[in-house]
Parts: C-alpha cells; sequence; structure tokens
C-alpha cells in the first residue's frame, strides 16, 4: 500500500508566520507600554513603521511582511467560520 499524498500549502505557513510576527510585535508593544492594537493599526494604514518599537526587534519583524499579505492574513482569521 502507498502512503497517501501529503498536501502543502505556502498560504497556510504563511498565515502562520504571519501570525507568530504579529503576536511578538504585539507583545513588545504591550511590554513597551502602547496600546498595541493602536499602534499595529497606525503601522498598516501608514505603513509608517515608527508606530512599531524597535524593542525585541518587533519592528525589523513586521517589515518582513507584505502589508497586502498582513491584511488578507487578518480579514481570513476574522471572517474564518
Amino acid at each position: 500500500m502507498s502512503e497517501p499524498t501529503a498536501v502543502f500549502s505556502i498560504y497556510e505557513d504563511r498565515d502562520k508566520e504571519i501570525k507568530r510576527i504579529l503576536t511578538d510585535v504585539y507583545h513588545a508593544l504591550k511590554e513597551k507600554g502602547y496600546n498595541p492594537i493602536n499602534q499595529i493599526v497606525g503601522y498598516i494604514l501608514s505603513e509608517d513603521p515608527t508606530y512599531i518599537t524597535t524593542y525585541q526587534g518587533a519592528r525589523a519583524q513586521i517589515r518582513k511582511i507584505d502589508r497586502d499579505d498582513l491584511l488578507q492574513a487578518l480579514l481570513k482569521s476574522y471572517l474564518a467560520e
């Protein structure tokens, strides 16, 4: 008997990576005393990296994510059934 073919999705992996980065950025902002939601929204709307702290590499991490990919992942997460 042959084993079933494994299904691989780069989109699912990318969404997991985006979630991990957003979670790390959220915690870094919170630890520094910022309102993480407001700061992340400001970053998304303006794409100005100064909304994100450099603490724990949060700014460098979030800049790895394309804004379109970030918005798509957020919408998929929010609207998932």
